[in-house]
């Protein structure tokens, strides 16, 4: 293939952005696979990320191997050894201010976003084009697939965001209205800031020529100046604002075909994202896959990228490979010992979903499906205790799969608390099954809300999925109770004869193996003087708090 590095593409603004470019050596156009980020596109998978690139090895021992050598991988996106042999052309970007494209270095900024936008509209338009560009990447370059197909670029044929987020404000930074600072606080500065450009500081070299990364170097005082303050950002937009709605995608105006990859691992950040970004696209053609496994695997997965190239073969080659008839929904339904059967659905949620109720006792602390006249309370102090509803052990194999929401009655002794839900699985003998998550072992399915965002969408919400318009702060009156819904984000699990599942609430994280990278824990956000208070749960009675889960019956056809 040809190998053409730091290509320059000059923005409508004068600014120029620089791209690796991977083409075919045959004449001819061909489809374009693009991906923009700010990681470095210079900088190597194994260089950047070594523990990733150990463990990826270890699932697939033929990663560099059987048609690829590795040399070419970098961070979530596509491998070029495996793709332009089949008649593609690889993109990859430096986003403005990162790697080594100079300028002002915004995260999912609107400017980003419009670079994007040009990037696209100039690989469309190069000799070696067919005028059809596709999207592809993870994580941060799923996010701006989303943002920048919203401005419906011409040149643009189709999106595959593969686990990422499509509302910056509620799938990432601000999880019903509670700062997530703890990914935030490493990511910036191990993935973003040692690949600003200028930055002389970081260890990265392009591993073929030698050169640094990130392009001439800038003393400290310009680097600052050169770019935004994102941990500041997220604090100091407590609220959906502009700034936050700037971030977010008009889902609507998505035309193109998409295929959505979510993972049922990912309940702090992007799985959320890939599901509201399914249901909300205006495309007619939309997939959603939901997957298990690390964060960064099935991206790479021999399966996963035949499914991939199936997908774009059809979009910007206009192949006639069938997949206009593939199911609109595809499912690795998950079971407590890590495996996962594959389902093929039709629609999200499932039509045929039974939505359960289960009423939590406070008194026996348990939770079933019949209401009871009974009040009870119970209290647990905020930051340091919590409380559980467990139903009976199911009589039968019983299947949750779709998204799941809670109507809790509280109250606190100060103005404000966090609600910390948690969905955990536990065997017969009382051990509890944890799974392997995105970024490190997970519980069965999370949620989160600040009671003082609790005013919901009427328009927007459904009983399954409440939608906290974050616009206004009610805080509480200390003693009142006030009623919360409270979503919980999608997941898939069947439960064998003789499991239970448990409800947990407490107001701080539920980090399964210390310290946890999706922490929830800023001083400024959280103060203890008004969110370390005695919070109280009302059950039974006119205060009937109940947990509404997707049962799904098995299928009959």
């Amino acid at each position: 293939m040809i190998i053409e590095k730091d290509v320059p593409i000059e923005m409508s603004d004068g600014s120029v952005l620089y791209a690796n470019v991977f083409r075919p050596e045959a004449a001819g156009t061909w489809p374009v696979v693009m991906a923009f980020g700010v990681y470095g596109k210079d900088v190597h998978f194994a260089d950047g990320w070594p523990a990733q690139w150990k463990r990826l090895n270890e699932i697939y021992p033929g990663l560099c191997q059987d048609g690829s050598t590795g040399k070419h991988l970098v961070w979530e996106a596509a491998d070029p050894e495996r793709w332009v042999p089949d008649g593609f052309v690889i993109v990859i970007v430096d986003g403005r201010g990162s790697g080594r494209s100079p300028g002002y270095l915004d995260v999912f900024s609107p400017r980003e976003t419009r670079d994007y936008h040009e990037c696209i509209e100039w690989a469309g338009t190069t000799t070696w084009s067919n005028g059809k560009v596709g999207l592809l990447g993870v994580s941060y370059l799923a996010i701006k697939q989303w943002q920048v197909a919203a401005l419906r670029p011409p040149h643009l044929a189709a999106i595959v965001p593969w686990e990422g987020a499509s509302n910056y404000y509620r799938d990432s930074i601000r999880h019903g209205g509670i700062l997530s600072n703890g990914f935030r606080a490493t990511w910036w500065p191990k993935q973003v800031l040692s690949s600003q450009n200028g930055n002389a500081e970081t260890t990265h070299r392009d591993r073929e020529t030698g050169l640094h990364t990130n392009g001439n170097s800038l003393s400290a005082d310009m680097l600052a100046g050169s770019r935004s303050d994102c941990p500041r950002d997220m604090l100091e937009h407590p609220l959906y604002d502009a700034w936050a709605q700037d971030r977010a995608p008009r889902l609507e105006r998505i035309e193109v075909p998409v295929l959505s990859a979510a993972n049922w691992g990912g309940p702090a950040n992007h799985l959320r994202g890939n599901v509201e970004g399914y249901l909300g696209a205006g495309s007619k053609e939309k997939w959603l896959f939901a997957h298990i496994g690390t964060h960064y695997e099935s991206f790479y997965l021999p399966h996963y990228v035949a499914i991939q190239k199936r997908f774009l073969n059809h979009y910007l080659r206009g192949e006639e490979n069938g997949w206009e008839f593939e199911p609109r929904v595809q499912l690795e339904v998950r079971r407590p010992d890590g495996t996962a059967t594959t389902r093929h659905e039709h629609e999200w949620p499932l039509a045929r979903t039974e939505w359960t109720r289960f009423y939590l006792d406070a008194a026996s602390a348990t939770m079933g499906t019949e209401p009871s006249d009974a009040e009870g309370s119970a209290t647990y102090e905020a930051m340091k205790d919590s409380i559980s509803f467990s139903t009976a052990p199911f009589e039968s194999d019983t299947e949750f799969t779709g998204p799941a929401s809670l109507r809790l009655w509280v109250s606190s002794s100060t103005s404000d608390l966090d609600v910390f839900a948690v969905l955990r699985v536990f065997d017969p003998d009382g051990q509890e099954v944890t799974f392997i998550g995105a970024h490190e072992p997970v519980p069965m399915a999370l949620g989160w809300l600040r009671a003082s965002h609790r005013k919901t969408s009427a328009e927007l919400s459904h009983p399954y999925r409440p939608w906290h318009t974050h616009d206004e702060v009610w805080k509480l009156t200390p003693g009142e109770a006030v009623a919360l819904d409270v979503e919980i984000w999608p997941t898939s699990m069947v439960f064998p004869k003789g499991w239970r599942l448990v409800l947990t609430l407490q107001g701080h994280d539920f980090i399964v193996v210390p310290p946890g990278r999706m922490r929830h824990d800023h001083p400024l956000d959280r103060p203890a003087d008004e969110f370390g208070g005695a919070n109280t749960v009302f059950t039974g009675g006119d205060k009937a708090s109940y947990l509404l889960m997707p049962l799904v019956p098995a299928r009959t056809d």
